[in-house]
């Protein structure tokens, strides 16, 4: 691994003075081995990052299926819990039925022991109307049951279908997004290796190319040299037979100057020889990194809008991800707010029922013999008026309340019983109204006459039954006698002791009885 980077003033500082003291091949080295290095390191952080983007798919993935299986517990605990009150629900109501029905049993037999001779038509009506009770409620069960299972196996399939096409719909795109980045990934890495080997083919052909042009000027600057050096030679000899002729005397002047030029035209050949080569390589040099600096933008700029693709995808997917969560979510949330909703109503229902059950427990008690053996009472429509009701009954209805009226027709017994409670309600308050309008006109009757027989200045001050004046009282009696048998034309007269006893004990009668 690269070494962690100093800080930036030290670091340049130790950088500079590191470069001035390499040479130029040294330095040129040293820039590829630290380009190379760079790239590396980004190569490195590109795994780890696709290497992240892996591991963290695989924890969504682990993190669904859990949550998938924690689902399915709670809904089997939920639907558990459900069937079982379901259950003990028609277990009570069947025992509540049960003890109903054994109880008008017994009321029956114990009216049968009574007076059976009497009694034998009225049991056997009763023993039919109880069997076709038993059986109206056990096909109003049944019906109920086979609704409830209905409706329980269809809701039961539609969420079975939901779950599997969302399951199916979620692996389809997974398995397709999976494809789509194995191809990316792998299309990626395709193109870097062609590009690498062009790369290393191009530059192995442009090195090939440039040694050969190189021997190629050195052999031509070599032969032409050659020719020149021994046109030069010719001439030098010929100036040098010359000049021995002519001076002999600084002819060993000239030996030594010859090799000190000889020696000079050496080292100057030599200097520009290398100085050539010097430049030929600057330049070969500076038209490669030209190059490698314009392939290297356009991979980084490639590489930058691939990244940033892939960035878009992934957020675009995660998005998507946390919509369907927040969309589940707010599901779960409503089915489970219905669910509350629904268990609370059904609550109240059970409720309802078991107080409408302990009533009619309670009213059974209340029940008369006649009741229990007879509780529904006879119609008084003729056979033709119930025929007509019949066929009005078992036409399909035309309007909501009338399609409302058929659901309730099993209900027509009770409705019947309770008329007939209502109608006795009704006739005995107005019986209890009628008597304690009586008993209140007796009291008064009452009080007159106790009014009557005391004597006194406050009685006598006030209007008084016994002050009689031409036949006639200043009292208006409040009960007149309307009887046939004791009324008399013309005046009446009544003993006081006979009217007061006879009212008193009427009045205690019918106050007891109410």
């Amino acid at each position: 691994m690269p070494k962690k980077k100093k800080k930036s003033g030290s670091g340049k500082k130790g950088k500079k003075g590191k470069l001035a003291k390499m040479t130029e091949e040294e330095r040129i080295v040293y820039l590829e081995q630290q380009a190379l290095a760079e790239e590396e390191m980004r190569k490195k952080k590109e795994d780890m990052l696709t290497q992240y983007l892996k591991d963290k798919l695989t924890k969504e993935e682990k993190f669904t299926r859990f949550n998938l299986n924690k689902i399915n517990n709670q809904w089997r605990a939920i639907m558990r819990e459900s069937k079982s009150k379901e259950l003990r629900r028609d277990i009570e109501i069947l025992s509540q039925t049960f003890e109903r029905v054994v109880d008008r049993k017994d009321s029956v037999i114990q009216s049968l022991a009574k007076d059976i001779a009497e009694a034998e038509e009225q049991f056997a009506m009763a023993l039919r109307s109880h069997l076709e009770n038993v059986d109206a409620l056990i096909d109003l069960q049944r019906q109920r049951l086979s609704t409830l299972q209905s409706e329980y196996d269809t809701e039961l399939e539609i969420l079975k279908k939901e779950f599997d096409t969302e399951r199916d719909l979620i692996v389809a795109q997974h398995k397709k997004e999976m494809t789509d980045l194995q191809d990316v990934m792998f299309a990626m890495e395709q193109n870097f290796q062609d590009r690498e080997a062009e790369a290393r083919q191009e530059f192995q052909s442009m090195r090939d190319e440039i040694k050969n042009k190189n021997l190629e000027e050195k052999h031509a600057l070599r032969i032409q040299l050659e020719g020149a050096v021994e046109d030069l030679w010719r001439q030098f000899q010929q100036a040098l037979k010359s000049y021995n002729e002519s001076t002999e005397e600084r002819k060993v002047a000239f030996e030594n100057l010859k090799a000190k030029d000889e020696k000079s035209a050496k080292e100057i050949e030599m200097q520009m020889r290398k100085l050539q080569r010097i430049s030929d390589q600057i330049a070969q040099l500076k038209a490669k990194m030209a190059q490698n600096s314009r392939e290297c933008d356009e991979r980084n700029h490639q590489i930058k809008n691939e990244r940033e693709v892939i960035l878009q995808h992934f957020h675009a997917l995660k998005d998507r991800m946390n919509s369907m969560r927040d969309r589940e979510r707010a599901r779960l949330t409503k089915l489970t707010l219905q669910s509350n909703s629904a268990i609370k109503e059904l609550q109240r229902v059970h409720d309802k029922g078991e107080r409408i059950l302990k009533l009619s427990e309670m009213c059974r008690k209340l029940e008369t013999e006649e009741e229990k053996v007879l509780p529904f009472y006879a119609s008084s429509l003729t056979e033709e008026e119930q025929q007509d009701v019949e066929a009005a009954v078992g036409e399909p209805p035309s309007e909501p309340l009338a399609e409302v009226m058929h659901e309730y027709v099993s209900l027509e017994n009770f409705w019947k019983r309770y008329n007939k409670v209502l109608l006795d309600k009704l006739a005995l308050e107005k019986e209890r109204a009628g008597l304690m309008t009586e008993n209140n006109q007796l009291r008064t009757l009452l009080k007159q006459y106790l009014d009557g027989i005391s004597v006194n200045d406050e009685i006598l001050s006030q209007v008084n039954p016994l002050f009689v004046v031409n036949h006639r009282t200043n009292v208006k009696l409040s009960v007149p006698v309307v009887d046939p048998r004791v009324r008399r034309p013309g005046q009446t007269v009544v003993e006081a002791a006979h009217v007061v006893k006879h009212n008193t004990m009427g009045g205690l009668l019918k106050r007891d009885m109410v």
